[in-house]
């Protein structure tokens, strides 16, 4: 017997008007009564008296109502059982770097309006590893940057940020509008580590050689402070604040850096579509520089520069 069918038969019973049992239900009044037709043709039996003065139970619908509603009780008991054993739904997010902020506070209230009883853990990857965790299975959906081998993934981007150079403030190039990549021929240029995805070191790497190979980093602190210390360059997005004593100068000819939520290809279960769709509606609407929004190029000051952000 379909509990659906008992739940509307029940809210006819208690109260005995099909009006007021579909507001209660969050149903319109005909698919209610096509419901409780099809309960009675199932049972064969006349459940309710319907007339201009309203509803009233037979005989065969009064024994039914105590039946359903102790089944029922039973059905929502074994629901809550269930889920105890399973323990609470858990949400695994990952970020790139120091991109946790990418999420936004948009985007963690509308997820935990939406599923307030989810717990979400968010694992920060480095930046080996462009799928933040996706790729080896240690989280369910990914806040990242492409370009990586999207083999077995789905991405939809979020957004595209342009791609600047991260001096120290007191570079001779510092102050330039910008900045082509030939202009950068003779600096040392930050690595990623061997083993790294090839079309991701590719994008964010400098030239190769002797003269060019920078030191190996993972974090975006390593960065930062490889650059203050010893004047190496690298690639960041612009739009985010730099510590101080670094600017960020855009770079010519390069494609801009996407921001993308990924996940595992086929079905990834509700809680992981919900996270996506949520993502894509909030950056959509996020204004340029708000919380999720596109920050400004000119960030070529201290206070006003972007971060390094993979």
């Amino acid at each position: 017997m379909d509990l659906r069918l008992l739940r509307n038969f029940v809210a006819v019973a208690e109260e005995l008007h099909f009006g007021r049992a579909a507001e209660r239900l969050h149903m319109t009044q005909p698919p209610l009564s096509r419901a409780i037709r099809r309960l009675e043709g199932e049972l064969g039996q006349l459940l309710l008296h319907r007339s201009p003065a309203g509803v009233s139970l037979t005989p065969a619908g009064a024994a039914l109502y105590d039946e359903a509603r102790e089944l029922l009780d039973r059905a929502d008991r074994l629901r809550s059982r269930v889920a105890a054993a399973a323990g609470p739904a858990v949400l695994t997010v990952g970020t790139l770097a120091d991109s946790a902020a990418e999420a936004g506070t948009a985007l963690a209230a509308a997820y935990r309006e939406r599923h307030p009883g989810v717990r979400v853990r968010v694992r920060e990857a480095d930046l080996a590893d462009p799928t933040a965790g996706l790729r080896a299975g240690l989280v369910d959906v990914a806040l990242t940057r492409t370009p990586f081998d999207g083999t077995g993934l789905v991405t939809r981007v979020l957004r595209a940020d342009p791609v600047g150079v991260v001096l120290r403030a007191d570079d001779p190039l510092a102050g330039r509008a910008d900045l082509r990549p030939d202009e950068l021929a003779d600096r040392p240029w930050f690595r990623l580590p061997e083993g790294a995805d090839p079309i991701w070191r590719a994008y964010w790497s400098g030239p190769r050689g002797p003269l060019h190979d920078g030191p190996v980093v993972r974090t975006v602190h390593e960065c930062t402070q490889a650059v203050l210390w010893n004047g190496t360059v690298g690639l960041t997005t612009l739009g985010h604040p730099l510590p101080e004593g670094l600017v960020a100068v855009p770079l010519t000819g390069k494609p801009p850096s996407r921001l993308v939520v990924a996940r595992a290809a086929g079905d990834p279960g509700p809680l992981v579509r919900s996270f996506a769709r949520l993502a894509a509606e909030i950056y959509r609407t996020a204004p340029p520089g708000g919380a999720g929004g596109a920050g400004s190029s000119a960030s070529r000051t201290g206070r006003g520069a972007a971060s390094i952000r993979r």
